[in-house]
């Protein structure tokens, strides 16, 4: 088995004495792409603060590349994609190059000028994410798919190893939706990506993830899409807990 990018053990969190979440044990090994599921209020935000070092757990140990959370100092090996609505002002007047160039903050710090090499890494990451022609371009000039690209080549810039994205396909369209979650089948698959996707779109576990973990306050299923999407409606809205059924997508 690969090295655990992220691994907790015995994790439990509460706001106001209010549980949010109980007891998560999971690991989520290098290479792979994890689908993050579960119903609104269930804890998946909250676990994703956690990881990020926004909330520190209550109880249990949360661990990065092998480090605890309490001593992990290097966060430009992850990248981070939350709702686009959420996350920038789109009306701002600042090009495609410019958004991008803004993940390299962390690095450079502020007001720092970009060298020839910070450039070509801003061009490579909007490069990858087949955004080339579009560089130049006002971000508020853009689709709501396009724009998501932009906001993943932001995070792509610093070279993660890991990239963490939390329902970032809100407010984008159908067709762009299938393109988005292809462009982070490619950087998984060819960039070597370890991706952590929160999404409600249960249906994309059968084409793109790897792996699939659902969670309502405590961790109900930690296995492959194969065999979340053979579980009986029954076991899904025990999960859930309303109604609920897998909806398989086909490419």
């Amino acid at each position: 088995m690969k090295e655990p990018i992220i691994t907790m053990q015995n994790v439990s969190f509460a706001y106001q004495n209010k549980l949010i979440l109980d007891g998560i044990d999971f690991e989520l090994p290098k290479g792979k792409f994890m689908g993050l599921v579960g119903p609104n209020g269930g804890g998946k935000t909250t676990l994703i603060k956690l990881i990020l070092g926004l909330l520190k757990p209550d109880e249990g140990n949360v661990t990065l590349f092998g480090e605890s959370l309490e001593t992990f100092r290097k966060r430009d090996k992850i990248g981070f994609v939350s709702q686009k609505a959420n996350s920038f002002n789109t009306g701002f007047p600042a090009t495609v190059f410019e958004v991008v160039s803004t993940g390299l903050t962390a690095k450079l710090g502020y007001f720092k000028f970009l060298s020839k090499k910070d450039k070509q890494t801003i061009l490579r990451a909007i490069e990858l994410v087949d955004m080339s022609d579009f560089s130049s371009e006002n971000i508020g000039n853009l689709s709501g798919g396009q724009q998501q690209r932009v906001f993943i080549a932001r995070a792509l810039v610093s070279d993660p190893e890991l990239l963490i994205l939390d329902e970032p396909t809100v407010g984008v369209d159908q067709e762009n939706v299938k393109r988005f979650y292809e462009l982070l089948h490619k950087l998984n698959k060819e960039q070597q990506i370890t991706i952590l996707l929160v999404t409600h779109d249960t249906g994309i576990m059968t084409d793109y993830a790897t792996d699939v973990v659902c969670l309502n306050k405590t961790l109900h299923f930690h296995g492959n899409p194969e065999e979340y999407c053979s579980l009986s409606d029954k076991d899904l809205s025990l999960f859930y807990g309303h109604p609920v059924s897998t909806i398989a997508h086909h490419s």
